[in-house]
């Protein structure tokens, strides 16, 4: 018998300074299986990043062909293609012939080695490359409940999270950005 999803939901304020971009969004988010508490939390960090009422999250890990989220421009066209993790690099250069707009939010602590190891090649794609901070995103999981409310102030390279439980300043660094 396969293992279903858990479900968490998401009630979180927005607030990013850098594109003064507000709102309430409550999101429903699925974990696979095999999914990771920190890799789930990346996908609604870069959510908040990326807010827009055509950003969608995919079907993730389930769906090898399909991104983390990505946007849909109004004439059905694919706008942004967002990845979390460290992807092959032949998947970020499928990305880049599907959209223009192509994003990794890199999260964990085989990100410098992924990198080092990846960056000649990305560095001819058009492609924005984030590293998250690990401890951040780490610390950030441990406050992580299936039902749970979240103030989210984006401004610079940083996001200052609150919840009920405590609170994480996260903060991440462009290592490729188009």
């Amino acid at each position: 018998m396969a293992l279903k999803p858990t479900i968490y939901k998401f009630n979180i304020s927005l607030s990013d300074l850098n594109r003064d971009h507000y709102e309430t969004l409550n999101l429903t988010v699925a974990r696979h299986p095999s999914e990771t508490i920190e890799r789930m939390i990346v996908r609604v960090l870069a959510y908040c990043i990326n807010a827009d009422e055509q950003l969608e999250f995919t079907k993730g890990v389930s769906a090898v062909d399909e991104p983390d989220l990505w946007l849909h421009t109004l004439d059905g066209q694919l706008g942004t293609w967002i990845d979390v993790g460290e992807p092959a690099v032949e998947r970020i250069k499928k990305a880049t012939r599907l959209t223009r707009d192509v994003k990794v939010y890199s999260f964990n602590s085989k990100s410098p080695i992924w990198w080092q190891q990846s960056k000649e090649k990305i560095n001819k794609l058009n492609v924005s490359i984030f590293q998250l901070s690990c401890e951040s995103v780490q610390a950030l999981a441990a406050l992580v409940q299936r039902t749970m409310s979240l103030s989210v102030t984006i401004t610079d390279s940083s996001a200052f999270i609150a919840t009920d439980r405590g609170e994480v300043d996260l903060t991440w660094r462009a290592l490729l950005q188009v």
